[in-house]
């Protein structure tokens, strides 16, 4: 997996893509999203779609777009320890669980790993991913083990 995908999301190519692999036929889109058929081909070609839309084809085609923005965020984000924040015990926005790594994040640090094109240290610095983290991966996923 390359981290390019997830830099650049044009969104209606991805939903596009979706719709062809579960082979959802444009009368029932079109039904479920209560639009007619132009309406579907030309989000396939936006690059941005409002979030109501997209869950709306999040729930259609039981595939998490929203993810493809956290994956973004995940990889090319600052390290927030680089940059002043305001507490965030102060905020009334929901509060998560640190972040959850999907299967495809694992797999792309896993892959550099392997591949030697990133050492463990380096994908902490550049990623923020913690160093623990990183080694139950290698180690779930029976990784040669790397020197610090």
């Amino acid at each position: 997996m390359e981290s390019n995908q997830f830099k650049h999301i044009h969104i209606g190519s991805f939903i596009r893509q979706c719709v062809v692999e579960r082979q959802i036929d444009i009368p029932r889109i079109c039904n479920f999203l209560d639009c007619k058929e132009e309406e579907i081909l030309k989000m396939y070609e936006e690059e941005n779609i409002s979030s109501d839309v997209l869950l709306k084809w999040s729930k259609l085609l039981e595939y998490d777009f929203f993810r493809l923005y956290s994956a973004h965020l995940l990889l090319f984000t600052p390290n927030p320890m680089t940059r002043k924040t305001t507490s965030q015990n102060s905020s009334k926005l929901p509060q998560f669980r640190k972040n959850m790594y999907s299967p495809e994040i694992i797999d792309f640090m896993l892959e550099k790993i392997s591949k030697k094109e990133m050492t463990i240290p380096e994908i902490v610095e550049r990623y923020n991913i913690g160093k623990t983290t990183l080694y139950k991966w290698t180690k779930r996923y029976q990784l040669p083990k790397e020197d610090k």
